[in-house]
């Protein structure tokens, strides 16, 4: 086929554009399609630089990874635009007028959403990858917890302001509608609204109240409203707790600041009472011979403060009981349970050995017609008051 030929068909026009016009078209495309991955990759890298000062060269592929999925819908709807310019048509497709027809004025209207949509989804990673450089230096120092919450709070924070910004740009670029106008109507019914949204915007005050007084920061174990476990999470509207039972529970930040709250992280030390009961035969000489050598124990044991107490302390109908007091000085929860069983374990060893016995806490008599009553076998336990938590 010779070149007359060949520009024959190029220039045989269908529906207002020779197909040389729709064979541009379609290169474009191709062209966008098949280099966008590339040229995303070149344009991260490009846009790294701009934020290297704040972090270090080993940030690049976690900065690609972020960017490259909405950099690759900008470029392929910036080869859209180009494609579509490769078009002849009546009107100029840019040009929106009223009485346009409905499919020429949908297809534009739904290319500029896409756009700025893109737009505020490459701003949003680009938030994430800030809110990860500054993740990053809390690990480099693990004492700051607070910064370890306020990262992903501002973080998401300002996500939502991008996302606010993006609609509102969307409601007056495409679709026309006045904002300023829209504002001030939001602030005619703003009460009707603020009374619709109370509850919200009082979690919302209250979590600003907890970053700024922080009565607790993540990791931190607390008990508030009957509820005891450690904090995980911090959110606009609520936070997260881990129980001790390993259930997730979901507390609103209001409840959080009004109820009472108990830091137990906060505690310098674990409080551990109980009383032993002893036989009513046990002598003086061996219950201050056990208290003392107990009290001198416990002062002198390399985990316990000085305010160890080891009285005898009442004298019961079936019992002679002695009070034992101490301070663990722990907070790791699995160190404090080996310090309070070794204590445990020398209580039982001293008591032994001074040659005493425990008492009954619990005696029941059955009794039949013409017999003597019975004891049945007691169960004899030192009974812990319920005052260490985990």
């Amino acid at each position: 086929m010779d070149y007359t030929a060949w520009r024959e068909i190029l220039n045989y026009s269908f529906l207002g554009n020779a197909v040389s016009n729709y064979l541009w078209f379609a290169g474009i495309l191709l062209f966008g399609f098949i280099f966008k991955t590339l040229l995303s990759r070149l344009l991260s890298s490009v846009l790294f630089k701009i934020v290297k000062r704040f972090s270090h060269e080993d940030n690049l592929p976690e900065f690609r990874r972020l960017l490259i999925q909405p950099l690759e819908v900008i470029l392929f709807l910036l080869f859209l635009y180009f494609a579509f310019q490769a078009l002849k048509y009546p009107l100029d497709p840019t040009e929106i007028r009223k009485g346009d027809h409905f499919i020429k004025t949908f297809m534009f209207r739904t290319y500029q959403v896409f756009v700025i949509v893109a737009l505020a989804w490459v701003v949003m990673r680009f938030v994430d990858f800030i809110g990860l450089i500054f993740q990053h230096r809390t690990l480099q120092h693990p004492s700051s917890k607070l910064n370890e919450q306020l990262v992903p709070f501002f973080r998401d924070f300002t996500k939502i302001l991008v996302v606010i910004f993006a609609f509102l740009v969307i409601l007056g670029t495409v679709f026309g509608v006045n904002v300023a106008g829209l504002v001030a109507g939001l602030g005619v019914g703003g009460l009707a609204l603020a009374f619709a949204a109370k509850e919200s915007l009082e979690n919302l005050l209250a979590s600003f109240t907890i970053f700024l007084d922080h009565p607790f920061v993540v990791g931190d174990l607390v008990e508030v409203d009957g509820i005891t476990g450690t904090i995980e999470k911090i959110g606009f509207r609520s936070t997260r707790i881990r129980t001790l039972e390993k259930s997730f529970v979901t507390v609103p930040n209001k409840s959080m600041i009004d109820k009472p709250l108990n830091n137990l992280t906060l505690r310098t030390f674990r409080r551990v009472q109980y009383e032993v009961p002893l036989t009513l035969d046990t002598t003086a000489a061996q219950i201050r011979a056990i208290a003392t050598e107990l009290q001198q124990y416990i002062d002198n044991h390399p985990n316990t403060n000085e305010d160890g107490v080891v009285r005898f302390q009442t004298i019961g109908p079936a019992s002679k009981n002695i009070m034992v007091l101490y301070f663990v000085e722990s907070m790791d929860w699995a160190e404090y349970l080996k310090i309070k069983e070794e204590i445990t374990y020398k209580v039982v060893e001293v008591i032994e050995r001074h040659g005493a016995n425990y008492a009954p806490t619990q005696s029941v008599f059955m009794q039949t017609t013409g017999q003597t009553p019975k004891t049945a076998p007691a169960q004899t336990i030192a009974t812990e008051k319920a005052t260490d938590l985990a």
